[in-house]
């Protein structure tokens, strides 16, 4: 088994944190998705990491995918609670954290465009995305210490790595101003060894 992966994906720093909490030995081979001789295709179709390369050769993506088949695969430290709702519950947070980063990416790769083809009104359009996700975010956590019940999983997980990435690709968003209740969770996430091994590093 490896993972395909970028080192400042947040997508794959979840997948990650999820295989350091797991203590799931898995060797990482990086790979830019962007690099024009990238072989990243050859894993995944649609030219995404992360990509987990199982020992049979099969492969699984996104991320999404990856962090459940890793939960269900070792007992250690799991990440999804028992239960239906509750399970649900896990992946609605995950959902919102992972669609606050897609808002983020999309204004990355806008900014990259040629000078004079920047698209304004996408770029606000994502912007107003990571707005109302942060509200929601921190509304849904409110004076917990945990995102969901009495402790760590996946869903505290998938936020600390989308509150990061905005610190790493946006420092000029204030957020903690806003939402203190999310600054505490983030500053709580990164004292772990498995966030501290997993911080991007800088360009």
């Amino acid at each position: 088994m490896k993972l395909i992966a970028s080192l400042t994906s947040p997508y794959a720093r979840k997948v990650r944190i999820v295989l350091a909490e797991k203590k799931i030995d898995c060797p990482l081979e990086e790979e830019n998705p962007w690099a024009a001789d990238t072989q990243v295709p050859e894993y995944n179709p649609l030219g995404k990491v992360p990509v987990l390369e199982l020992d049979d050769g099969m492969t699984l993506f996104d991320s999404r995918v990856i962090v459940e088949y890793l939960d269900n695969i070792s007992p250690v430290s799991r990440l999804f609670p028992d239960g239906n709702r509750q399970s649900i519950l896990v992946r609605r947070w995950e959902a919102l954290a992972d669609g606050i980063i897609d808002a983020a990416v999309s204004i990355v790769l806008e900014n990259r465009r040629p000078e004079g083809q920047v698209n304004s009104d996408i770029i606000a359009r994502q912007m107003t995305k990571i707005e109302r996700g942060l509200a929601a975010l921190s509304h849904d956590l409110g004076e917990g210490l945990w995102c969901h019940g009495e402790g760590y999983s996946l869903a505290d997980i998938a936020t600390g790595c989308c509150l990061a990435y905005l610190d790493f690709r946006f420092p000029q968003i204030v957020w903690r101003d806003n939402y203190p209740n999310l600054a505490t969770l983030l500053a709580k996430l990164e004292t772990r060894q498995s966030f501290m091994d997993t911080k991007p590093p800088q360009a």
